[in-house]
């Protein structure tokens, strides 16, 4: 005889107050969940509070400053990521030139466009 059943299918019915304790309202620890009770959560996990370019400057001045203090491998770490940075700014500015030509020959073609009907429009007259 089976003794388990779908608890799913039974606890839907329970009102809220019964559902049991959660800690973020979703049901499971958040990767910030630090174990001194400390309450720090980001608020867009998969993105930086900065611009990449003031990234790339933070990066190198902490690998000059790793280097100074003689930690070659940290300095090498840092000096990644700001290249990661770099790279980074790169693609936008490579992304903003596309989309600023498309944006141009579009125009161009749109000029066009409006000059055939402009001549095909106007009667010609000798």
């Amino acid at each position: 005889m089976n003794n388990y059943k779908n608890n799913n299918r039974r606890s839907r019915f329970k009102p809220n107050g019964e559902r049991g304790f959660r800690r973020n309202g979703n049901g499971h620890k958040s990767n910030g969940d630090f174990s001194n009770g400390s309450s720090f959560k980001r608020r867009h996990p998969g993105k930086n509070n900065q611009n990449a370019a003031s990234l790339v400057e933070k990066y190198n001045d902490l690998a000059r400053e790793a280097l100074t203090n003689g930690d070659k491998i940290l300095s090498e770490n840092y000096l990644q990521h700001s290249e990661h940075f770099s790279r980074i700014l790169i693609s936008q500015e490579n992304l903003r030139n596309l989309r600023e030509n498309y944006v141009e020959t579009s125009n161009d073609e749109k000029l066009k466009v409006q000059i055939d009907k402009k001549e095909v429009d106007e009667p010609k007259t000798k």
